[in-house]
């Protein structure tokens, strides 16, 4: 018992009691001078500090404790939905595997719509692309177009298909007719047949394809991009493995929180379905139509459902963005404001044929994809609880080294006093 007008608190590790005349602070380091632990001046002992002291830590341990289960049972929770993560995965690859085996669903097999992109690109009757496709359908002067379209590998709108209308509208409009209608080459060597030029440096009009373009009483407006693959710098990273279109392994885009932005449908370069034929189109080193030309074209631009999505992911764009309604970011900053014209002529990446079994496989390549986000979602997810829960346990098992401290140091006296002399 305390004497009778004596008040005791605990501050900052020290016992403060305070009489109706007096103050004064013990330290409970200090060691006691008188029998039973008790220390001069008639002050707490140090058992009975500890014992205090002990509650105190108890009941902290409780709370950490609480803490630790609650991130264990986050931990718990994450682990499953992964493993749920992983047998729908599992599950929608024997199911893809069928469709791809079942002949009509292959890529190989699949029809795709030429006469739609061959008809877009006709109409634009004074573009380099305009007369090589007219020429060639039509078997037009083949002696003079013989030297033109040697090294030729064809024209972008043509060397890439996009399932939704709504995206490829997105690409062409990023892109420009411009960049849609450049003739793609396998190297230079190839594209020097394409232009003469007079003793002046002034391009020769009645010669190479401008001649050609003469002869069918067209003329080439303007200027024309022509694409080099051997001069691209090409993509050098890894591949989606055992993925039959070669896309690139780019990392999902993240947020400064570290969460991923919301509607990220995925990149342009790898959106993009080109033909099996195509996809054997390498140069000297090996690399394809995804990692030359369209990575050049596209980089790591990303595509999202809404404008709305875009714009919340402004702070992990780097190379530019678009939204299937339309919305336009460019690498540079520069927004594409306004709304889109539809009827406006222009060159779009046509779409595969819809047939039921190359819809059902593009479907399932759709929730594959998600699927695939979302595990490396959850497995960010996981990282994260697990930093949390083995921070918890360190903090708790410091916590109990010094809870044990306090009982041995309330028990030690006591065994003192009743031990043998």
């Amino acid at each position: 018992m305390h004497p009778t007008g004596q008040q005791m608190s605990f501050q900052n590790g020290l016992f403060n009691v305070q009489g109706p005349s007096t103050t004064m602070q013990l330290d409970p380091k200090e060691t006691s001078s008188g029998g039973g632990g008790t220390q001069n001046g008639g002050g707490m002992s140090q058992a009975e500090f500890a014992l205090f002291n002990s509650d105190r830590l108890q009941s902290d341990l409780e709370a950490m404790g609480n803490k630790i289960k609650e991130h264990e049972d986050n931990l718990k929770f994450l682990k499953s939905q992964k493993n749920k993560l992983d047998e729908s995965i599992l599950k929608l690859q024997v199911h893809m595997g069928k469709l791809h085996t079942s002949g009509t669903c292959t890529i190989e097999n699949t029809n795709l719509q030429g006469e739609d992109i061959n008809e877009q690109i006709l109409r634009q009757v004074n573009s380099a692309a305009g007369v090589l496709s007219y020429v060639q359908s039509h078997h037009y002067s083949e002696a003079l177009q013989l030297d033109m379209t040697n090294g030729v590998v064809g024209v972008v709108a043509k060397l890439g298909k996009v399932n939704d209308q709504n995206l490829s509208q997105a690409l062409s409009d990023y892109l420009g007719t411009r960049s849609m209608l450049a003739l793609v080459y396998k190297d230079y060597k190839s594209v020097k047949p394409l232009e003469k030029y007079d003793n002046q440096g002034n391009v020769d009009r009645s010669g190479a394809i401008h001649g050609l373009a003469s002869s069918i009483g067209r003329t080439i407006e303007g200027q024309f991009d022509v694409i080099c693959l051997e001069n691209l710098r090409p993509y050098v990273g890894k591949r989606i493995a055992g993925d039959p279109q070669r896309r690139l392994d780019l990392p999902n885009p993240k947020l400064p929180n570290g969460e991923y932005p919301p509607g990220f449908l995925g990149y342009a370069v790898n959106l993009i379905q080109i033909d099996p034929a195509y996809l054997l189109c390498v140069t000297a080193y090996g690399y394809g139509l995804r990692e030359t030309l369209f990575y050049s074209l596209f980089s790591q631009l990303q595509v999202y459902k809404t404008r709305v999505d875009m714009i919340s992911a402004l702070p992990c764009i780097t190379d530019g963005a678009v939204s299937l309604d339309g919305g336009i970011l460019r690498k540079t900053g520069i927004f594409t404001l306004g709304s889109r014209d539809v009827a406006a002529a222009n060159v779009r990446f046509a779409k595969p044929s819809a047939s039921q079994t190359t819809g059902n496989y593009s479907e399932a390549e759709r929730q594959m994809n998600e699927l695939r986000w979302t595990k490396e979602k959850t497995l960010e997810d996981i990282k994260r609880a697990q930093v949390l829960r083995d921070h918890a346990l360190y903090n708790f098992g410091k916590k109990k080294e010094e809870f044990v401290r306090c009982l041995s140091q309330s028990s030690c006296p006591n065994e003192q006093m009743i031990s043998p002399r």
